[in-house]
């Protein structure tokens, strides 16, 4: 079998599609609009190839096409393709492959190494680090932008950085520090998280030190979503940080939602736009606003500035809570006029 990033030159051919989903193409992913075979269908990519590759009827569910291919480069993306490739072998890797998938789409912690091994191939546990892949600059001696590159390079080195992440410490050990440093914080209730079980909300609240010592600045700060998606259980996350004598404030879906998940539940997409009015009428803080955001594949509001970074609601965190469990019904968008 052979692997061709995609581009308009594979178009016409018949092709495996791993992960990404692309015309033309026999589909192993869980991005939505996917038509992959139910009997296979996993959580990641990653565990959905792996079914594959260990199912009797591997070649009908293939069309023994050898091409495979895939439109992005992320951990779930390098795993499935090299496992396609691999074929049978890579079953011997398979709990830790897929831990690693989970670290790297779902920012979830299956296990210590699965997260290292993630950060050595995509980079930080945050969805919103475009630095790229360090072991691909590590290979090259020089930052890699290009997605088609940072496969060439990285995928020879797949089962050495799944088999030994210790050995790969250089390029996991300063992003692995901040993911341990939240989960510390939780751990000694310095951060927290409480629960709005019949809302299905989490309330994230975070401590400053988790940033270091000057607390959360959102031109350099992204918000722990390793340790979150660890703590907290509900279908709508609430996090706050302190930040400037007030809070800032993100409400994300949990961190697998965005994809077609087997196992994990399917979470139900919410029209926000009467709480944020409501939200917006109850801000003392006018040089800001609540918007609805979709600009991460899990982000749904935020309080920003004009700017549209991150800025200090004057809202607390309890009340601003309370307000949101008002207004979630088994999972529903409170109604426009509703109480407070």
């Amino acid at each position: 079998m052979r692997f061709e990033f995609y581009s308009d030159a594979i178009a016409g051919l018949p092709k495996l599609s791993v992960d990404g989903t692309v015309d033309n193409a026999i589909h192993f992913s869980h991005w939505h609009g996917n038509q992959t075979p139910e009997s296979v269908k996993a959580d990641t990519s990653t565990e959905t190839v792996l079914n594959v590759v260990a199912a009797a009827n591997r070649a009908e569910l293939t069309h023994s096409i050898d091409l495979v291919t895939n439109n992005h480069f992320d951990t779930d993306g390098v795993l499935s393709v090299w496992t396609m490739l691999t074929g049978e072998r890579a079953l011997d890797l398979r709990d830790r492959m897929i831990a690693a998938a989970e670290a790297g789409d779902f920012s979830e912690l299956s296990s210590v190494d699965g997260v290292r091994a993630s950060i050595v191939i995509q980079g930080s546990d945050s969805p919103t680090d475009k630095a790229g892949s360090p072991l691909a600059q590590q290979l090259a001696g020089a930052p890699v932008t290009d997605e088609a590159q940072q496969y060439v390079l990285v995928l020879p080195h797949i089962e050495h950085v799944i088999k030994h992440t210790d050995q790969y410490e250089n390029l996991w050990r300063e992003s692995w520090t901040r993911v341990e440093t939240a989960l510390d914080s939780f751990a000694k209730g310095e951060s927290r998280v409480e629960e709005f079980d019949d809302a299905k909300l989490s309330l994230v609240a975070l401590a400053p030190g988790i940033f270091g010592s000057a607390g959360f600045d959102p031109q350099k700060h992204s918000v722990p979503f390793t340790a979150i998606s660890h703590h907290a259980r509900g279908e709508l996350f609430l996090i706050s940080t302190p930040m400037n004598g007030g809070w800032a404030y993100r409400i994300d879906y949990p961190y697998y939602s965005w994809a077609e998940t087997v196992v994990r539940p399917r979470i139900q997409r919410l029209d926000l736009s009467a709480l944020i009015s409501r939200l917006n009428d109850l801000e003392a803080n006018l040089s800001g606003s609540w918007q609805t955001d979709s600009s991460e594949l899990a982000s749904a509001a935020k309080f920003v500035d004009r700017s549209g970074m991150l800025a200090a609601s004057t809202l607390e965190p309890e009340v601003l809570a309370d307000t949101l469990s008002d207004c979630l019904d088994a999972g529903r968008a409170c109604e426009a006029g509703g109480s407070i």
